[in-house]
């Protein structure tokens, strides 16, 4: 048997993202993987992690792009257009981080170009690889009501997109892997805390097939938590994306007299990194010329929904500015302490004027 060749990967960005595809990378030298180098704007940050995981520092994608065969891109969303039309132009098999782009004529543009040049493109929707996900899938079957919440502290370095671009996006992809039919409605609320865009987010989910789904994200929570509960006849699933849980709640009777008559399983969960077997199913993809999960077409669909949910939430908000600004309950704080200064000084004006 003729042995594998190696796939020379790259990795476009050395922030926190790209610093977890830089040494999962480092790690699959087994799976026929030679990580050649880090870019990034920032040398002395690309140095760091080179160093770090044995690799070559670079600060411009065309130093990096020559030597390689596939590529990761974990840079900033505004840039994922950008870097990924060039990498496919050049032939590179691209797994870009999500979501895919800014734009849905942008995710055109690089689903297009991918099949031109007959190339992998997979986006980076990480949870699907998620073990709890992928063990919770095998008791899932026509959910009627579906629940998630991704709820976690601001980090100002996402501060450039809402939090539905941010966090909501893996589970509107979620969805539309769990729940095989269109969504026919959606209904969306929003507020920014922190930010110049939403960092919270509601949004309630109607599908074609009379299935309803609820999903809460937010960057404004101490604590983080991230969990989904699906509902369906006879069962209801519940699954802890964190700790990869999944527990499973069976009924065993047509009529429940008590809990004596429904049944909890806990389905034994394999323990890998979710972004590990992510990178395997992209290496995989390569090798055998296979569609990836998601692909370009799969990874546009998650963005075009949320994209959506961002129009609706800002059509009935305050028109934001690009200047910094107050957190919001800070401001209002701010706005009631002036009104009561300026009725004090009022008060005070009047008294001395009867004087």
């Amino acid at each position: 048997m003729a042995e594998e060749k190696i796939i020379r990967f790259g990795v476009l960005g050395a922030g926190k993202i790209g610093t977890f595809h830089t040494r999962t990378l480092a790690g699959l030298k087994k799976a026929g993987v030679s990580l050649v180098g880090v870019c990034d704007p920032d040398l002395m940050r690309a140095q760091k992690l080179a160093w770090e995981y044995n690799c070559t520092p670079y600060s411009k994608p065309e130093e990096l792009i020559p030597q390689i065969d596939a590529v990761i891109i974990a840079s900033p969303t505004q840039l994922h257009h950008k870097l990924g039309m060039y990498c496919l132009e050049n032939g590179i098999h691209t797994l870009v981080e999500k979501p895919i782009a800014v734009t849905m004529e942008e995710a055109r543009d690089l689903i297009r170009l991918a099949k031109r040049k007959e190339l992998v493109l997979q986006v980076g929707h990480v949870e699907r690889f998620n073990p709890a996900v992928v063990e919770a899938n095998k008791f899932i079957q026509d959910p009627r009501f579906i629940t998630i919440n991704r709820l976690g502290p601001y980090d100002p370095r996402m501060s450039n997109i809402s939090v539905v671009l941010d966090l909501m996006i893996h589970d509107i992809d979620l969805l539309l892997t769990l729940v095989p039919s269109e969504v026919t409605s959606i209904d969306a609320t929003g507020l920014s805390l922190f930010s110049a865009h939403e960092d919270i987010a509601n949004v309630r989910f109607r599908f074609a097939n009379g299935a309803v789904a609820d999903i809460t994200a937010s960057r404004a929570s101490f604590e983080r938590a991230r969990y989904m509960h699906l509902f369906q006849k006879d069962a209801y699933v519940s699954v802890d994306f964190m700790n990869a849980r999944v527990k499973v709640y069976k009924k065993e009777k047509p009529v429940i007299e008590s809990m004596q008559d429904v049944s909890v399983q806990y389905p034994k969960v394999e323990k890998q990194m979710p972004i590990t077997a992510e990178q395997l199913h992209f290496i995989n993809c390569i090798r055998t010329n296979r569609t990836p999960a998601p692909s370009g077409e799969k990874g546009s669909q998650a963005l075009e929904l949320a994209l959506k949910i961002t129009e609706q939430i800002q059509r009935f908000d305050i028109p934001k500015t690009t200047h910094l600004h107050t957190p919001k309950p800070f401001q209002m704080a701010s706005n009631v302490a002036r009104a009561a200064q300026i009725m004090l000084d009022e008060t005070l004006g009047n008294m001395k004027r009867e004087d």
